[in-house]
């Protein structure tokens, strides 16, 4: 890992776990997915957002993340769980979100872009809503 462009931070990516409703996981399910079956050396989201609203640390923010090719080392990565075949996220999980992007900002003292994972992979649907337009309509 390596350690994270925190100067030029600027973007929160926002990705889904590809989950059903009915499959409440959390950041060590996760982990066990990217470290054990692909090989990694951690997870690769900085948080992870389960359906009832907790979020749960993954990778250290200290580190760049492995989760949209080439925005890696300048961006923290929130994964929602759940996601397929629909953004079936719950109310938790998006109060959860807006607080966690918040307190970012907060933390490194900076406006953040939400960024949907699908605007920089083509090949993704994820997270399967459009939190540009989440955050426009609560800026408003």
């Amino acid at each position: 890992m390596r350690p994270l462009n925190q100067e030029n931070l600027k973007d929160v990516f926002l990705h889904c776990s590809d989950t059903p409703v009915t499959m409440d996981i959390g950041a060590d399910e996760i982990r066990n997915w990217h470290v054990n079956e692909r090989g990694w050396s951690d997870i690769g989201y900085h948080y992870v957002i389960r359906r009832n609203g907790e979020v749960e640390r993954g990778r250290d923010v200290k580190y760049d993340g492995a989760h949209a090719f080439g925005h890696n080392d300048d961006s923290l990565s929130v994964c929602l769980v759940g996601g397929r075949p629909f953004a079936n996220f719950t109310l938790a999980q998006y109060n959860a979100l807006v607080k966690l992007v918040f307190d970012l900002e907060v933390a490194f003292d900076r406006n953040l872009n939400v960024v949907p994972h699908y605007e920089v992979d083509s090949g993704k649907t994820c997270p399967t809503f459009d939190p540009v337009a989440l955050f426009q309509f609560l800026e408003e």
